[in-house]
Parts: C-alpha cells; sequence; structure tokens
C-alpha cells in the first residue's frame, strides 16, 4: 500500500483535501496556506485537486461552509433544541459549550469564524458576505432567545434582546482573541463568567 493510499483509507480525495487545509488555514490564516501547502499536507497531487475544486477560492468557500454547518450543529443548535427549554439557561449552555471547545483546544487556533472575518473582510467581499451571515445567524437565535425569555417573564422590560445578543457575540469573540493570546484558558472561563454575571442582571427572580 503506498504512502497516498494510505493518507485517504476510509475517505474521499475531497475529504483528504479539505482537512488538510482546514488545519492549516485555522492555524497559519487563509492567505499563508498555499495550494503547494494543501497538496503536501493531504497528499494530494495537482490534477486531483482541480478535479474537485476549481480554485483555492472556490477551495476556502468549501471549508467555510463546513465550519458554518459545524458550528450551527455541534455548538448552537443542541442547547437550543428543546422548545420547551428555559431561554437563558440554554445561553448559559452554549456560553459553556464555546469555552469547552477552547479547552480542548488548548487555546490553539481560536475561532475559525473569527479568524477568517478578522483576516478577509476587508479584502474579499465574498467571504465576508458569507462570515457575515453566519454571525447574523448566531445573534439572531440569542436574540430570539432573549425575546422567548421575556415573553415567559423570566427578564425584565429593561432587557433589550438585539442589545444583549449583540454584546455576548462580540464578548465571546474577545474572549476567545485574548484565549488564544495569552494561551490561558482562565482568561476564558473568567470571560464566560462575567457574560453569565451580566445576563442575571436582566433575569427576574434570580
Amino acid at each position: 500500500m503506498t504512502i497516498s493510499t494510505k493518507t485517504r483509507v476510509g475517505r474521499s480525495t475531497r475529504e483528504a483535501i479539505l482537512e488538510a487545509a482546514s488545519r492549516l488555514i485555522h492555524v497559519h490564516g487563509y492567505n499563508h496556506t498555499s495550494l503547494d501547502d494543501v497538496l503536501r499536507e493531504s497528499d494530494v497531487g495537482k490534477g486531483n485537486f482541480y478535479y474537485h475544486f476549481k480554485s483555492k477560492e472556490e477551495l476556502g468557500y468549501a471549508i467555510l461552509d463546513q465550519i458554518i454547518a459545524s458550528f450551527l450543529a455541534e455548538t448552537l443548535a443542541p442547547c437550543f433544541s428543546d422548545p420547551e427549554g428555559r431561554p437563558l439557561a440554554q445561553i448559559r449552555c452554549f456560553l459553556d459549550r464555546v469555552l469547552e471547545i477552547q479547552r480542548e483546544q488548548n487555546c490553539v487556533g481560536g475561532c475559525a469564524l473569527g479568524n477568517l472575518a478578522a483576516e478577509l473582510s476587508d479584502v474579499h467581499e465574498g467571504f465576508r458576505s458569507r462570515l457575515a451571515l453566519v454571525f447574523s445567524a448566531w445573534r439572531e437565535r440569542l436574540t430570539e432567545a432573549l425575546h422567548e425569555a421575556h415573553r415567559r417573564g423570566d427578564v425584565g422590560g429593561d432587557c433589550r434582546p438585539e442589545a444583549v445578543a449583540h454584546f455576548l457575540v462580540a464578548g465571546l469573540e474577545g474572549a476567545i482573541l485574548l484565549t488564544k493570546l495569552t494561551k490561558d484558558i482562565a482568561v476564558m472561563e473568567q470571560c464566560v463568567g462575567e457574560m453569565k454575571r451580566y445576563l442575571s442582571i436582566y433575569e427576574l427572580g434570580a
């Protein structure tokens, strides 16, 4: 069995390319990951690459689609899957999941979506628009939960769901960035704790 065959046992060439490129881009960024880097890491020839992707840009979009799908399915959705769940508990569950992901990653890599947004939003409109949509979906899900909390009487009228959701998204992204910078999970733990404390300000009967 050749090295190339070993590399792709149980998965397709396309998956091998996506996995290798995702690892490289998560650590080095999109612009600092070359096509040659991806081919070397995936052990895929240039001809095979162009059979599956027309360009590095198309590969980048495919990776972004995977990141978005994973975030929605594995991080966001599980905490909000129960329609009868208490909204503030669901938001706290989500904060804890983000914290746990950073702990599992040993504070390396940060937020894949945030990294791409910081790197490409000013220079690549295609990536910017796609990233804006997923951040909007994330913010809207938190906003919906806060509106539901208001309808249930869990939070007071001074809670402005859109503003609070914006703050939580921005706070999480900032916390992830600082955790990546310091390589100290205690930073993330402290920030998540403060965000939970912030939510409790609006909570009735807390």
